[in-house]
Parts: structure tokens; C-alpha cells; sequence
């Protein structure tokens, strides 16, 4: 709890002194809360296609924000501040409690894994660039592409899929790593369990972030094989290979499911208790189950999606240069080659295998193969051992192949390195810092950890943490010392704000009809500020989940200009929309030459230079 709280008011204080919902993404990410707490249905409405839904984008994570904020009674631009420190809060406690799994002692330092910028920022510090514009370009290193880390990722301050499902990536990782080094002490109903909470974490991840269980699904049957392949009597020798395993566990697999098939129904006096534990008693239990289970309990949500989806699979025909790479990942790198450097000066040769990489054009492919190859040539392995060599197959994997998206042909490989590399972040930064933490250990011998030195580097962390977001030059285009993201618009744009705060208070299921503009510009600022569905907001954001099959993109922006510029079509093309209400502000005065005055509905809100129509009857 004592790590939950630290972490959580940590980024607190940054939300705080930068609070507004005015740049980036967040526009989006604060429209989508706010119509699901105005509306929680599922799925909930598009905020920005009038009479469409989320189900075009994976959503789940707003909602289980928007759940908490309905809850305790929290509006959604309050909410949105206190996200991010619940993300990173909960990520924290998990993190550490993997960390206790992975190493002996000095568990904590795998919390470095979210307080460590990438070397790329480090080394432009060094060539004396401002801290305002270091961070942003730390994450754009490797050229057309983005490569967020999560310390970035939450002093940015997005609430996007990819930063609050990091929590969920982690907590994940724990279950992964409790269930193989716990599952023989385990009795059968805590298998259960730990299946369930896996199944849970597992099935929401293409609910929260599609990306995550790409990665995650395939490590879930490795680590049943493993589970399985320990669950019985190695047919192996101790200490068999990554192929011995394997073909093992596939034998194990097919008679164990052939004796299942053939087992009799039981018999109906048994309850579903003892059913389930004699499931659960079984070696195979976590293969079979997990992955059927996560599927089972989010089926009315996977049948609701409607994402456009990856359209292929491509090779890479730009790879990431070395020095980019490592930029990048190096200083998991260099802990990892650290820690291995015994097997290094042991086994020299092993490092043709890197070097034929080299050659072949892949030199970042090849700086990450050289841990890797060595890892996996060990007899046995640790669990972060594992999770390094996950991680480093990940960037590896990014090297050779790219998932086609619309993103074109510059940036081909944008979301690849944008979504892969935080999964490859969090299992190298785990791993790597369980290394250091293993290397302190054998260092230190059998002296225990000084208590009291201990407890002074927590109060310094806590309090670094607490202090520097007060401190550091944030960049924001408005500063407060507030967590409500909106109280920038009373100084900045109070006609809008007294605007805004009248449509939230209406009732019911209503549509808006603003104006039309640009994406990462202020426009649409009342359907994300309100929730309340418009016939258009960011364009291109929609074009990207949409398509433009039967033409809607040009024509829902004609028909907006035709309802502010043409009276005598204003009402019928409203109500053609199921749009309620219409905007009359600044920037629709700036970009239609408005009439709508003119189209015979009712003004229910004229203030402060803002005027809303409503259709009549």
C-alpha cells in the first residue's frame, strides 16, 4: 500500500501542476471518458461519429476509469487527472511484487523500470539541449517511429490504451511468474484462482490495448508448457533445453488432452466445487484453461468489436540502426551483457551468431541477439532470465517484421515500434534490474541489507518523487495548480466554459453539431469537454477507425457546413443525425458563415458571446 500511495501522489503532483485537457491526445482520451460516464452503456457512444460506437476502438480501459469515477461520485475531467496516478500506482505495487519473484533481495530496484528515461535522453542532456524538448525527442530516436517509454508515457499525460494498460501488462507478468515458480505448492483451488485472475488479466488485454496480447498470448502457452512440463515427471534429464522442453510438453500435451476426451462424464452428485479442483489438479490445467476462460468471459465484448484491425503481416525493409538501438534499449543491454559476461569469456564463440546478423544489415537485431543468444544457450534458467529473453525477442521480432496498418508507407512500422517496445520495455527493465539486483546480491554475500541505509533511500526516493514534478519546467500551454483538466477554459475561453458546464447538466441522450476542424487543434472542444456525441469531431482519428467505405467522411463534413450555412436544411439534416442541439461559438463564426438563427429553432442558451439551438418539439 505504502508503495501504491507513493507512486500515486507522485503523479498526482504532476497532474497538478499540469492538469489540462488541451494537447496530445487528450482531447480524445477525455471525450471518450466523458461519454461513457454520461452514458455507460455498451458499447458506449462515439463522441465524435454521432450514432456511432466505440466498438470501433478498444475502449475498456476508459471504462473501467469512467466505472470508478461514476462510483465515487468524480467528474470526468477530475477523473482524467487521477487515472494516470492510479495506472502508475497499481503498476508500482505489481511491479515490486514481481521483483520479489525475480530476486532474493533489492526487489525495489525493478521500480526503476518506470523512474529511468532511455540513454537517447541522457545523452542529449549531455549535449545540452532543454529539458523541454529532450523528452519529446527521446521518444522519437529511432527515425519515423515512436518509442514511448513509461516514464515519458505518464509525465506526458495522455490516458491512452498503451499507458493504462501497462498496469494490466504487469500484473499479468506476476501471475505468469507466481504460477510457474508456485504452481506444485499450490493446492487445487489456489490453481483455480490464479487461473481465473490470469484469465481475467489475459482476456481484457484486447479490450484495454489490442497490441499487449499479441505479445502476451503466446507467452501464455509457453509458460503452460513449462507449468506442465514441471507438473509431472521430467521425461527429460534436469536441465534440458529450450527444444527438449517443448517436444516434451507437446507429447504431453496431445495424451493428456486424448485422456481427457476420453475420460466419462462425472457423475451428477458431484458439485461444481470438486469439479473444478480436479480440473485444477491437473498439470495442463494453466494451458488449457486460461486461454479458454479469457475468451469465455469477455465474449459479448469481443462480439461487439469492430476495429479495423491489422491488414497483414510485412518484412522490414528500413531496420533500426545500431546507435538508434541502443539509444533506446541500451542500458538494458548493458546490464544483461553485464551479467553475463562469465558465459561471454567462456563461450566466445558463440558470438559468430550476432556477428552473421551484423553482416545481413540487421545491426540492432544483432546488438540484442548477443544477450539472447547466450541466454538461451544456458542449461537452465531463472524467470528473469525468461523475461529477457522475451523482451529481446520482441525487439528483435520489430527488426524483421512490421504489422500493416494505415499508417502508409513512412511511417510502416510506427505502431510496431510504438506498441511492441513498451512490452519490450517492461520485460527487459524487470529482467534486467532483477539482474543488477542479483549481481548486488553475490556481491554482498550473506551481509543482510542495511535496514536503516535501506529506509533513508526510500524516504530519498519518496521524496524526489513527491518534490520534482513540483519543480521540473513541464511543458504546458496552461499550468495550474488544480486537477481539474477544464479550469484552464474559464481564463482561456470562458464563453466556451459557461457553455460547456450548461450542456453537461442536460439530461438524457443527446447529439451536438459543432464545428468541424483539425485534428490536435481546439476544435471540437464541446463534444470532447461534454461527452455528448457530434456529428463530426477529429476527422482524421475517425477516417483511421472508419474508413471511408460509403463516403461519410466528406459528407458529414459538408453536412455540417450546410446546417450552419443553409437555414432552410438545418433542421431536417439534424434530425437526420439525431443531433439535438447545435453550437454556435467563436470557431463556428471563424469557419461557416452561420445562419443558423435563421433555421427556426429554439435558443436555450445565449451567454458570453455562445449561443446552443435545440431542434423544437
Amino acid at each position: 500500500m505504502f508503495l501504491f500511495l507513493l507512486f500515486f501522489f507522485a503523479m498526482v503532483s504532476v497532474r497538478f501542476v499540469n492538469p489540462s485537457i488541451s494537447y496530445a491526445e487528450k482531447f480524445m482520451d477525455h471525450a471518450f471518458l466523458a461519454s461513457i460516464m454520461r452514458v455507460p452503456v455498451v458499447p458506449p457512444p462515439d463522441p465524435w461519429f454521432l450514432g456511432g460506437y466505440l466498438n470501433v476502438y478498444y475502449y475498456f480501459g476508459y471504462w473501467m476509469i469512467g466505472a470508478v469515477g461514476i462510483v465515487s461520485g468524480v467528474p470526468s475531467y477530475i477523473a482524467f487527472n487521477l487515472a494516470l496516478p492510479t495506472v502508475l500506482g497499481l503498476s508500482a505495487m505489481m511491479m515490486y511484487a514481481l521483483g520479489r519473484l525475480l530476486t532474493r533481495r533489492f526487489a525495489y530496484l525493478t521500480l526503476a523500470t518506470f523512474l529511468v528515461a532511455n540513454p537517447s535522453f541522457i545523452w542529449q542532456i549531455i549535449q545540452g539541449k532543454s529539458l523541454g524538448t529532450v523528452f519529446w525527442d527521446s521518444t522519437r530516436t529511432i527515425p519515423d517511429t515512436i518509442n514511448e517509454y513509461p516514464l515519458f508515457s505518464f509525465l506526458w499525460g495522455d490516458v491512452h490504451p498503451h499507458v493504462i494498460g501497462i498496469f494490466n501488462q504487469v500484473l499479468f507478468l506476476f501471475i505468469l511468474v507466481y504460477a510457474w515458480t508456485r504452481w506444485k505448492s499450490l493446492q487445487p483451488q489456489d490453481r483455480m484462482g490464479v487461473i481465473l485472475l490470469a484469465a481475467l488479466s489475459l482476456g481484457a488485454m484486447p479490450l484495454i490495448n489490442t497490441w499487449d496480447v499479441i505479445v502476451y498470448a503466446p507467452v501464455t502457452v509457453l509458460i503452460g508448457l513449462v507449468i506442465w512440463y514441471q507438473g509431472g515427471r521430467p521425461s527429460p534429464a534436469p536441465g534440458a533445453g529450450n527444444l527438449e522442453i517443448l517436444y516434451s510438453s507437446g507429447r504431453r500435451v496431445i495424451s493428456g488432452l486424448a485422456r481427457f476426451l476420453e475420460e466419462k462424464t462425472w457423475q451428477a452428485e458431484k458439485t461444481l466445487v470438486p469439479t473444478l479442483e480436479r480440473i485444477a489438479s491437473a498439470p495442463y490445467a494453466f494451458l488449457l484453461l486460461v486461454p479458454v476462460v479469457s475468451i469465455v468471459l469477455y465474449l459479448p465484448f469481443y462480439f461487439q468489436m469492430n476495429t479495423r484491425g491489422i491488414q497483414g503481416v510485412g518484412l522490414v525493409h528500413t531496420p533500426t540502426g545500431p546507435v538508434d538501438f541502443l539509444l533506446v534499449h541500451g542500458l538494458f543491454l548493458v546490464l544483461m551483457v553485464i551479467y553475463l559476461y562469465r558465459d561471454i569469456w567462456k563461450h566466445p564463440l558463440l558470438l559468430i551468431i550476432p556477428f552473421i546478423i551484423w553482416l545481413s544489415g540487421h545491426g540492432a537485431a544483432a546488438l540484442a541477439a548477443i544477450p539472447l543468444v547466450y541466454l538461451l544457450c544456458r542449461r537452465t534458467r531463472n524467470p528473469a532470465e525468461v523475461l529477457a529473453i522475451l523482451g529481446l525477442s520482441i525487439a528483435i521480432m520489430c527488426e524483421v517484421f512490421y504489422l500493416v496498418d494505415n499508417m502508409g508507407e513512412t511511417y510502416y512500422r510506427m505502431n510496431t515500434i510504438f506498441k511492441f517496445y513498451i512490452s519490450a520495455w517492461l520485460l527487459m527493465g524487470a529482467s534486467s534490474f532483477a539482474m543488477l539486483a542479483e549481481m548486488l546480491d553475490r556481491r554482498m554475500g550473506e551481509i543482510p541489507s542495511p535496514a536503516l541505509l535501506a529506509r533513508a533511500a526510500l524516504i530519498a526516493v519518496a521524496l524526489f518523487l513527491l518534490v520534482t514534478p513540483l519543480v521540473l519546467p513541464l511543458d504546458s500551454p496552461y499550468r495550474g495548480a488544480t486537477l481539474d483538466g477544464l479550469d484552464y477554459v474559464n481564463s482561456a475561453y470562458p464563453g466556451d466554459a459557461e457553455a460547456v458546464a450548461f450542456l453537461r447538466t442536460l439530461p438524457g441522450v443527446n447529439g451536438i453539431v459543432e464545428a468541424v476542424g483539425g485534428d490536435y487543434t481546439y476544435y471540437s472542444r464541446v463534444s470532447s469537454f461534454t461527452g455528448i456525441p457530434a456529428v463530426m469531431g477529429w476527422s482524421f482519428h475517425e477516417f483511421m477507425w472508419r474508413d471511408d467505405t460509403d463516403g461519410w467522411y466528406g459528407r458529414r463534413i459538408d453536412d455540417v457546413k450546410t446546417m450552419y450555412e443553409k437555414p432552410d436544411q438545418t433542421e431536417s439534416l439534424m434530425r437526420s443525425y439525431n443531433a439535438t442541439h447545435i453550437y454556435v461559438g467563436d470557431l463556428e463564426r471563424e469557419q461557416y458563415g452561420v445562419r443558423v438563427h435563421e433555421a427556426g429553432l429554439l435558443l436555450v442558451y445565449d451567454r458570453a458571446g455562445v449561443q446552443i439551438y435545440a431542434l423544437p418539439g
